[in-house]
């Protein structure tokens, strides 16, 4: 009987370390030609850090490269790191450092370079409802709708979650907010308001 893709996957992961440990021996060796060990140090850099974003082109040149998103575990110590250094740059002091071990989190990358995050955790104060606790860019990289797509992300995860909902709030924020309302999110009142007394707070149905 031929094997299911997730059959195929599970057995394809399961020979990861052999893999990265062949492709390591083929870099190291100084009988294999050069070509070879490049490909394999291509593969692994590529296995580590993911691919280099690359340019589109059409009629008229290349276009602007394209940002990578990536789902993070955010118990790994470098990538919590990676994530306050991003809260940091782009919510300065103006709100508490989340707890990134609760929750499901994303960054997103322009080549190597992390610029953007979100995060989403299971709201405290909406039944069955993820809460959009966070999602930021880095100034210079704002205008490329990462915005949008991190939240399309998180989206689709509660999803998967099973969550019926999306909730999360805004406070003298009118860009997140015309944002909000693009991607189909309508202002609620809860029944136990959490934030600031002037906070808007948004709602949107995951169907």
């Amino acid at each position: 009987m031929a094997k299911s893709i997730t059959q195929i996957r599970s057995l394809a992961r399961s020979h990861t370390r052999s893999a990265l440990n062949a492709l390591v021996g083929v870099m190291r060796s100084t009988s294999a030609t050069p070509a070879a060990r490049v490909s394999a140090a291509n593969a692994i850099l590529d296995r580590g850090w993911g691919k280099a974003p690359q340019a589109i082109e059409n009629g008229d040149g290349p276009l602007e490269l394209v940002h990578r998103i990536e789902r993070v575990i955010a118990q790994d110590e470098e990538v919590a790191d990676t994530l306050a250094e991003l809260h940091q740059l782009t919510f300065c002091d103006g709100t508490r450092v989340p707890d990134f071990e609760q929750g499901y989190w994303w960054i997103a990358f322009r080549g190597l370079k992390p610029i953007a995050f979100a995060g989403v955790v299971s709201s405290t104060h909406v039944a069955n409802a993820g809460y959009l606790c966070r999602v930021g860019v880095v100034i210079p990289h704002c205008g490329h709708g990462l915005q949008v797509r991190l939240t399309r992300a998180l989206e689709a995860r509660a999803r998967r979650s099973g969550w019926k909902a999306i909730v999360s709030d805004t406070t003298d924020n009118h860009f997140s907010a015309n944002n909000f309302i693009r991607q189909g999110y309508r202002l609620f009142e809860p029944a136990s308001p959490w934030a600031w007394q002037h906070t808007l707070y948004w709602r949107k149905e995951l169907v």
